[in-house]
């Protein structure tokens, strides 16, 4: 028996390229989508639920989790650390005749569009430059000067795979970037599914 076709969203980029805001807007805009909860082996901050913000769960669980193969993809951020896009939580979302948005890193974008290659979206966040994207981390005040190497490090390693997604947004203006991702998101959204890899 085949498996239904679902659309998926994924909205990926460096730290500090804008990608949350661009979420936050698109998921103002569409009451189609739904944001998709990942799960993680770290600990509750206070004010985050847990279902709602992630789903908290223990590092023995998460591991038991990836030998079933329940996850669309993770990784484990830091020693220790897991984070990743629950099967079970896109099944959900599809079940309510929704359309899951991931707000996710470059290397699990990437694991997301190997698995889900028809009627799925990518769009990769770009900052205008690596030097400006320095800055707006600089300007959050919460990076030393060895985190914020090593994010800006990051940062120019991920953007070397920007051509890897289906589509590329400069944030170099937030209101701009808004009505690119408006644009690409409402005609994603009004196209008819594909059956096929090679219609997609």
């Amino acid at each position: 028996m085949a498996l239904p076709y679902h659309k998926i969203l994924i909205i990926t980029a460096p730290s500090g390229a804008g990608k949350t805001s661009i979420t936050h807007h698109l998921m103002s805009q569409y009451p189609q989508l739904a944001f998709s909860v990942s799960a993680a082996t770290r600990q509750a901050r206070e004010n985050e639920v847990n279902g709602r913000d992630y789903y908290f769960i223990s590092e023995e669980e998460f591991k038991q989790k990836i030998k079933e193969k329940a996850f669309a993809e993770w990784e484990m951020v830091y020693e220790g650390k897991y984070y990743g896009t629950l099967k079970s939580e896109l099944e959900r979302i599809w079940a309510n005749d929704r359309i899951p948005v991931l707000d996710i890193d470059v290397k699990g974008a990437l694991h997301v569009q190997q698995q889900y290659p028809v009627n799925t979206l990518s769009i990769f966040i770009e900052p205008p430059s690596v030097d400006e994207l320095k800055a707006r981390l600089q300007g959050r005040g919460t990076e030393t000067p060895e985190s914020l190497a090593a994010r800006v490090n990051k940062a120019t390693y991920e953007i070397s795979f920007k051509s890897h997604f289906d589509k590329v947004i400069v944030n170099d203006n937030l209101t701009t970037a808004f009505e690119k991702a408006d644009m690409l998101v409402k005609q994603f959204l009004d196209a008819p599914l594909s059956q096929t890899l090679s219609s997609n």
